[in-house]
């Protein structure tokens, strides 16, 4: 009687303890699509993938390529013979709502190599860019512009510029005809002042709203701590709110975020560890940590796709030393799977239909999703 309780109570703690690691399932198979140049950015909607390429030995080196099941067309690009960086341009980020396109690119030039930024607009048709005023995301007070974004309410860009009380402002860019107006982010969310600075890195949509995600950093006497931490709007530009988001130790930052019809997933890091959270847009005090997530080191110079959301499920795709993995899973169970193929960093992910695509090593690839 005694020895079969103790084997009882062993396989019930072999069975808790299993159901705390992630689960390793098979290799992911990946096949490599070729491209006339170097893959640099994603966009998707539907069963449409919008591929941002870099061309080095092309009189304009920015491309733009639409990939439709086995299907690849290139969409005409016009650089502004006005801008002379235009046609030097890498793609910073693309946005794609199944209709129009809007496209960040920049080139370092000048004396002191900071980067020239382009705006690039239009349909899978065609794309021009539109060329801005220097000051407009240029001179003293530039900071970077890291993400471009469609709502049905309208186009943004958004950045940082520098800010009247403390380092650097959040920034918002709304267009105004042809021209883009920076947004004052004075009385907001956005401002940074000398005991709280806010940095994002990353946005996206969510219906009308602006999502964006990074980190902010409280100063006190003796006290300097970075937090992961989330903004959203209520339309564009207007009715900013902000929090940080939940379990984030001394040191952690959101590096992407994507939203579903209901939730946003953020990807992150806490600690140099890889970190994922949800929340409702329209609820700050809904985010929580996802548990269970697998321990893969992850911190400042690690390149992160976007989380990708399918169903009800998060898959999640991360370089670990120089193999890529796949998670997928919810909160408390996930699956690990590796790569036989990508190696190096991954830089961009998006899922296309039933096809996962992924920018690593300067390739693209793609697998069927699983």
């Amino acid at each position: 009687m005694r020895r079969a309780l103790l084997l009882v109570v062993v396989l019930l703690l072999a069975t808790a303890c299993s159901e705390d690691k992630p689960q390793q399932a098979q290799a992911v198979i990946w096949s490599q699509v070729q491209l006339p140049a170097e893959p640099v950015v994603l966009a998707g909607h539907g069963e449409q993938l919008l591929v941002g390429l870099r061309d080095r030995k092309a009189k304009v080196v920015p491309r733009l390529l639409v990939i439709e099941g086995d299907r690849q067309s290139e969409i005409k690009l016009s650089p502004n013979a006005s801008s002379p960086y235009a046609a030097l341009a890498v793609w910073k980020s693309i946005a794609y709502d199944g209709r129009r396109v809007l496209a960040l690119g920049g080139a370092a030039g000048g004396a002191h190599s900071n980067v020239r930024w382009t705006v690039w607009t239009g349909t899978t048709s065609a794309v021009q860019e539109l060329p801005q005023e220097f000051n407009t995301f240029g001179g003293p007070d530039a900071g970077t512009l890291y993400s471009a974004v469609i709502a049905p309410a309208g186009q943004a860009l958004l950045g940082a510029w520098a800010s009247r009380t403390s380092g650097l402002d959040a920034a918002v860019w709304l267009p105004d005809g042809t021209k883009w107006i920076r947004q004052d982010s004075a009385g907001t969310v956005l401002r940074s002042t000398p005991g709280l600075l806010p940095g994002p890195g990353d946005a996206t949509v969510f219906g009308d709203a602006i999502v964006q995600t990074g980190s902010q950093v409280r100063l006190a006497p003796n006290v300097v701590r970075q937090e992961a931490a989330v903004w959203t709007s209520r339309r564009l530009n207007d009715g900013w709110s902000g929090f940080a988001l939940p379990e984030a130790g001394e040191r952690s930052h959101g590096q992407r975020v994507t939203c579903g019809d209901k939730l946003c997933t953020v990807a992150g890091w806490v600690e140099g560890k890889l970190a994922l959270w949800q929340f409702d847009p329209a609820r700050p005090d809904s985010a929580r940590r996802l548990k269970g997530v697998p321990d893969i080191a992850v911190g400042d110079k690690t390149p992160l796709p976007p989380p990708i959301l399918e169903d009800d499920q998060i898959v999640q795709v991360v370089a670990e030393g120089n193999q890529v993995k796949v998670l997928r899973g919810t909160d408390g169970a996930w699956t690990v799977r590796t790569s036989d193929g990508p190696t190096g960093d991954v830089t961009d992910a998006r899922l296309v239909g039933s096809t996962l695509y992924l920018i690593a090593g300067n390739t693209l690839w793609k697998s069927a999703a699983e």
